[in-house]
């Protein structure tokens, strides 16, 4: 016949195994916290990523809606220039000279 003492034992061991599982094992409330945690970073990059994409997407869209975007870009990228246009380079005078 089981007693009340062998009962309490059990029942001591059953909810030790189960602290056990709540704190240290799988599924563990620190394993929740810092998957939620790497969540919450994945969100902001693929944020940070979606905005890039609009971004370029917007840039793409200017590129093959005419030549001006396209013309903006060589002058600013490649120093290119048109025919019958004048390049200036100003250069500023060294720190500490006259």
């Amino acid at each position: 016949m089981v007693t009340v003492r062998s009962l309490l034992i059990l029942l001591i061991v059953l909810l030790a195994a189960l602290q056990y599982r709540l704190w240290v094992g799988p599924g563990s409330l620190a394993e929740v916290a810092r998957l939620e945690q790497r969540i919450q970073q994945q969100r902001e990059e693929n944020q940070a990523l979606s905005q890039r994409n609009d971004r370029l997407a917007e840039e793409v869209a200017s590129l093959k809606a005419g030549l001006a975007a396209v013309e903006e870009r060589a002058r600013q990228e490649l120093g290119l220039i048109r025919r019958g246009e004048t390049f200036y380079l100003v250069v500023d005078a060294p720190e500490g000279g006259p």
